[in-house]
């Protein structure tokens, strides 16, 4: 709960450099940020750093909320990039003003153009990757449109210890900035892996929908020197899996069928109901050794329409990515992809789940199938 959360010692570091001078930039960037303030408590400390042609202090570490409004309504865009100096003088900050039994984070707001001053982008991620270490972790905010890296700032973050969001409206930076605050702010479990095997009895083939930039190969599971995602306080993490059951026609492309597995796994009479064994590995904040959950998962035989609304919404954004990229293995229509986000609408008193709705009917009107 936010209100157990530990002192937060947050760096804002901001570009300022000429490609943010556009409305869904650095103005965007200043009210989003301004939301965060305003939800920070009497022991909650923020610094800024700026970066462009150079980069500079614009505020002390500080707990006035005053000042830290000020600062914010004084920024204005210009001049080239220079992100790594600009990093290296927010971490400088942040462990001049470290809490040790706090939260401690540099909180990065760019459009992702970093055109100046890197040397290389493995030296980025090896400061990144140490400052994680060393317990002040990087969270990305992305703005704008055009030059914009969406894989290579998620992948910063990924290495910092932190969380990335893509904020295209003042909507979107309420929901990450003040509505999921805790879960931006706090890292409840870091590297956290999962591994999922499947009961060949009952499946015939399967497949991961997205996170092709989170793929780790088998062995990697049971090595905690390898790096994974984080989890926030109140975040969840879905991970969607495509699967034939046994008997049904047709499969996925390229797998050959199970000669041994399938009949070691049937006499052992572990057919049964076991349709998947989840496995789950992650590490305390603070921690360098994995813990390990393992859960059994049986076949419920269910139909969709009595699956979790969430699940059902899951499931039509998935579904929805994979219409958008021309899945050739198989893609939902639209009006199945309509039908799912609608049954999967819930309780969204903010209306996020109905814009979603309204952003599937756009994209059908564009395309016309």
């Amino acid at each position: 709960p936010r209100q157990e959360l530990p002192s937060a010692n947050l760096v804002f570091l901001i570009d300022v450099s000429g490609s943010m001078d556009e409305p869904d930039k650095l103005p965007l960037l200043k009210r989003s940020l301004g939301l965060l303030v305003a939800k920070l408590r009497r022991e909650d400390s923020v610094g800024i750093v700026v970066y462009a042609g150079a980069s500079g202090v614009v505020l002390s570490p500080t707990t006035d909320k005053d000042a830290m409004t000020d600062a914010l309504s004084r920024l204005s865009a210009g001049g080239s990039t220079n992100g790594a100096a600009g990093i290296q003088l927010a971490y400088k900050l942040a462990r001049e003003n470290f809490q040790r039994k706090g939260i401690n984070r540099v909180i990065l707001a760019t459009d992702g153009d970093f055109n100046v001053g890197v040397s290389s982008e493995s030296e980025l991620v090896k400061l990144i990757t140490k400052e994680a270490a060393d317990g002040v972790f990087l969270s990305v905010l992305g703005f704008g449109q055009g030059n914009y890296n969406d894989s290579a700032m998620e992948q910063l973050a990924d290495k910092g210890n932190g969380n990335y969001a893509y904020i295209d409206t003042l909507d979107e930076g309420r929901k990450v900035l003040q509505d999921q605050l805790s879960g931006t702010l706090a890292t409840i479990a870091k590297d956290v892996k999962i591994q999922v095997e499947f009961n060949p009895a009952l499946v015939k083939s399967y497949r991961l929908i997205g996170y092709e930039n989170r793929a780790l190969a088998s062995e990697d599971f049971n090595d905690d020197k390898k790096d994974a995602g984080e989890i926030g306080a109140g975040h969840t993490v879905t991970a969607l899996y495509e699967v034939v059951p046994v008997g049904a026609r047709g499969g996925h492309a390229n797998v050959d069928p199970l000669k041994y597995q399938k009949k070691a796994v049937r006499a052992a009479g572990a057919a049964g109901g076991e349709l998947m064994t989840v496995k789950v590995r992650y590490k305390e904040p603070d921690g360098d050794s994995s813990k390990l959950l393992t859960r059994v998962v049986e076949d419920s035989a269910s139909s969709l329409d009595r699956a979790d609304p969430d699940f059902r919404f899951a499931a039509a954004v998935a579904g929805f990515g994979m219409k958008l990229r021309a899945d050739k293995q198989r893609a939902l229509d639209y009006g199945e992809i309509l039908s799912l986000a609608k049954s999967g609408l819930g309780d969204d008193g903010r209306g996020l789940r109905a814009e979603f709705v309204s952003l599937v009917r756009k994209a059908e009107g564009l395309t016309g199938h």
